[in-house]
């Protein structure tokens, strides 16, 4: 039997999300369930792998199936796709498994003609109506399969307003849009060289095609890239018989969220537009009105609306994001999904279904997107700051937060600007799926339309970003670069704030302060805690770090990177002396220098973690990191250093490595200078006996020796530090006990893992250069052209932002079996920047590690991902 590819809504469930996509298999399950939505079918998320494995063509296999369904979807509802009587139109949009808002494509009102048209305005009795669907389908169709730029038929409709003198679509006459869809097929044969097409089903292909092909759109490639959306799961493609707001005053359509989707307060939130199509909603072009309104203008609708809002939040158990449409009075639904909303909004409803009752404590942590806590964390405006700076404008509190930068006019100066350094606020009149790489480089979005459900308020929630939207006062000029307000101009060069809270726009750059985290975020936490088992330490290399990290939760530290004490004014000079020693003798007057400033450090960080555990790794980088480059620099600290220049010259030209991060560091420099490892030994030791005979506590230090790939090298820095540490211990008098682990970074360190474990009381797994040496490329440099990588679909992700599971992983779980297998209680972790991505801490957990190390403001992030990684997959306890 042959693969199936299409298939009816009625043929499917929410259970086949892989396979009909989100949407489809949303679309499938409000139809068991009784929602009135249009018929229609879904070809497969597995028909789009198929077209691009078959170098982008849709094989006749596929096209005869799509067709046949289309023969069942006439008799469903009893119309004729393309026929001389009651015309079927079907709107074709994409539906992938994850939820991707605005960055594929859409066409509606498909199956119009110069024949069916004519029909549809005799049947209907409405002949404006008609004409108005045909000349929106002429410039999506051109838009989205022929790739006509939109703007250009755009230009024709206002060109035929201002002919006409009306200001709104609305205004044309039946007469005025026959007239335009003519302007519309002139245009589109002379960029295209061929007629608008006049058969349906060629129609229905072309755009099916363009839904596939718009998976591999840049803006969808960015945003797949984003949120981690692998390019192989594809996208399906919905197929729904069309239904129309825009049949006048008692028609209409609008865009639902069952809770507020940037507080989260228990309120449907709704917008709608009569007289109008779905896309005018979301476009911003016109300002729609909030769904109160409805029940004034037809109460019997408004009440039939939110008993179905709330039937598919329960069913569902999450915030719904639905779109609807009235024809002529009659409710229908177009689709459900859980909604995009800020991590504010998140975190009350999480907090609040559980509360109803509509949730476990385990369902509610899976609805908050760990990525979107890093937007609690961040700092907003100083409220003293702000009374300072003038309020220029106020729009709608699109998505929230606080953000300040200078003015960028366009996506790409955006971009640009912020690969140059600058901070930029967007500035648009309204934005769209191809502004997509300008709102992530933007601090924070402005529009000048737009309302809450519009492109730039969804997509800006989604990513986290401040976003205030319809601020109608503003008027932007995006040629001449200029925002004018009040008659003030302002340019490029010009600072605003946003508030994505309250909508206000300040003239100027506005302070910011740390935000207050408590309330719904100590509840929603507090259940991350309880549920999880792997634990959640920080990267930190000094005292206000930890402390940072212990206000987020941290458990520990997992790193502290010990040569980033010596770059400080007061260290480096020393440290510099310590490196142009010519002998053990010098070198050591040099780290006596050190010891006090490296042993205060330890004991800092060790009281800001208040008794937590604290991994310290000894010196990793090479040597001349620490040394000049500029000439300049050079003779000034060849004289403070009382050497000659030539001399100095011949240290650095002797420390120079044609591959530094595989050359003369981590513990090959104990290996060279026991020294070293004595002195940062000493400092641990001492540090670490002083803080628990001050504060009364039980630190166990950790020591981390760095690069180990030879368990003789382990056990021979091993020896240094248990020889300084037993002294020290012994001549103070004092019971501390600590460990020495190793920070597993290298290939040949996983194979071996069984041998180096012998002498290891810890892995510390440093997925940073394990990824780096496991691909064989430097991580620094990888940049320049991993981008032709993402563009050629060699990589979906950045193997340094997502651990690469089928080969890094593989070592990880190598080291994990061969040192567990020596060692049943061998401590195991990971310190790399891995270890605040929510998908590797799934992986992480899913392998049995301890604990998971990242930067302080990651805290929360990786603290709730062990804990949905606990609840997909349970440990046993």
């Amino acid at each position: 039997m042959s693969k199936k590819y299409v298939y009816l809504f009625s043929e499917g469930d929410a259970t086949m999300k892989n396979l009909l996509g989100g949407k489809g298999a949303n679309l499938a399950e409000m139809t068991n369930i009784g929602i009135p939505i249009p018929a229609g079918f879904v070809v497969t998320t597995e028909a789009c792998n198929k077209y691009y494995d078959d170098n982008k063509v849709i094989t006749q296999e596929v096209i005869d199936e799509i067709h046949a369904t289309m023969d069942k979807l006439e008799e469903i509802t009893g119309k004729s796709f393309g026929g001389n009587e009651n015309p079927l139109l079907v709107s074709v949009r994409s539906g992938a498994r994850a939820s991707m808002p605005g960055m594929m494509d859409t066409v509606l009102n498909l199956g119009l003609t110069d024949k069916t048209v004519e029909v549809l305005a005799k049947e209907t009795g409405n002949e404006r109506f008609a004409y108005d669907s045909y000349r929106r389908f002429i410039m999506m169709f051109a838009d989205v399969v022929i790739e006509i730029p939109k703007h250009e038929f755009e230009e024709v409709l206002h060109a035929m307003k201002e002919e006409k003198g009306v200001e709104l679509d609305t205004q044309l006459t039946a007469e005025d849009l026959k007239e335009l869809v003519l302007k519309f097929k002139e245009l589109y044969k002379s960029k295209h060289g061929e007629d608008f097409p006049q058969d349906a089903r060629e129609q229905l292909i072309e755009a099916v095609t363009a839904v596939f092909r718009s998976w591999d759109n840049p803006r969808a490639n960015v945003y797949r890239r984003m949120n981690d959306i692998p390019s192989r799961w594809g996208t399906a493609v919905n197929v729904q018989e069309m239904v129309f707001g825009n049949k006048g005053e008692t028609s209409g359509s609008g865009v639902a969220f069952s809770r507020n989707p940037a507080t989260g307060e228990k309120k449907i939130f709704a917008e709608y537009l009569m007289n109008a199509q779905g896309e005018d909603v979301v476009a911003g072009i016109r300002t729609p009105q909030p769904i109160e309104e409805l029940d004034k203008q037809m109460p019997e609708t408004y009440k039939e609306f939110v008993d179905i809002v709330n039937k598919l939040e329960n069913h569902y158990h999450d915030m719904q994001d639905m779109e609807f449409t009235i024809e002529e009075g009659k409710l229908y639904f177009l689709q459900t999904r859980n909604g995009k909303r800020t991590a504010q909004a998140a975190l009350r409803i999480a907090v609040e279904m559980e509360q109803e009752g509509l949730v476990s404590k385990e369902q509610a942590i899976l609805m908050m997107d760990p990525k979107q806590l890093d937007t609690l964390l961040h700092p907003a405006f100083d409220a003293e700051e702000m009374k300072k700076h003038e309020v220029v404008a106020t729009g709608l509190p699109a998505s929230p937060g606080a953000a300040t930068g200078k003015i960028a006019f366009s996506a790409l100066e955006a971009k640009e600007r912020n690969e140059a350094g600058e901070k930029v606020i967007l500035v648009r009149q309204e934005t769209s799926p191809e502004d997509i790489e300008g709102m992530i480089a933007a601090e924070g979005i402005l529009t000048v339309r737009g309302g809450m459900t519009s492109h730039a308020a969804v997509v800006a929630r989604g990513m986290g970003a401040c976003c205030v939207a319809g601020a109608g006062s503003i008027k932007v000029d995006e040629k001449k670069k200029t925002m004018t307000v009040n008659g003030k101009v302002y340019s490029s060069d010009d600072y605003i704030s946003l508030d994505g809270s309250t909508g206000n726009v300040y003239e100027g750059k506005i302070e910011t302060v740390e935000p207050e985290i408590s309330g719904h975020f100590g509840t929603f936490m507090s259940w991350a805690d309880e549920i999880r088992s792997l634990k959640v330490r920080t990267n930190a290399d000094t005292p206000h770090d930890a402390a940072q990290a212990v206000k987020f939760g941290a458990e520990g530290i997992g790193l502290t990177r010990t040569e980033h004490m010596f770059f400080a004014e007061d260290r480096i000079f020393p440290m510099r002396q310590m490196i142009v020693a010519r002998t053990e003798e010098a070198r050591r007057t040099a780290l006596e220098k050190l010891l006090p400033m490296q042993k205060s450090d330890f004991k800092g960080i060790y009281k800001a973690m208040e008794g937590h555990p604290v991994t310290i790794r000894f010196l990793d980088p090479p040597l001349h990191e620490f040394l000049p480059t500029q000439a300049k620099e050079i003779e000034e600290l060849a004289a403070e250093l009382k050497i000659s220049v030539d001399e100095l010259n011949g240290v650095i030209t002797d420390l120079h490595e044609f591959n530094p991060m595989m050359g003369h560091r981590g513990c090959r420099l104990a290996v060279s200078y026991p020294e070293i490892a004595e002195m940062q030994t000493r400092a641990v030791i001492e540090a670490a006996i002083e803080v628990n005979e001050e504060m009364g506590w039980n630190i166990v230090p950790e020591i981390m020796i760095p690069l180990v790939g030879e368990v003789n090298e382990l056990k021979f820095v091993k020896s240094i530090v248990k020889k300084t540490a037993d002294a020290i211990i012994a001549e103070r008098g004092s019971d501390l006990t600590y460990l020495v682990g190793t920070m597993i970074e290298i290939p040949r360190a996983c194979v071996t893992a069984d041998e180096i474990a012998k002498e290891a009381d810890f892995f510390s797994f440093g997925t940073n250069d394990l990824t780096q040496m496991s691909f064989g490329f430097s991580r620094d440099d990888a940049g320049t052209f991993l981008k032709h990588y993402y563009e050629k679909k060699i990589y979906d992700f950045d193997p340094f932002a997502k651990l690469d599971q089928t080969g890094v992983g593989e070592f990880v779980k190598i080291a994990v079996e061969k040192g567990r297998g020596v060692k049943n209680a061998l401590k195991l972790g990971v310190c790399g920047e891995h270890g605040g991505d929510p998908s590797s801490v799934n992986f992480f957990h899913d392998n049995g590690l301890d604990y998971v190390s990242c930067s302080p403001f990651r805290v929360p992030v990786a603290r709730l991902a062990a804990a949905q990684a606990e609840v997909r997959n349970p440990r046993k306890k």
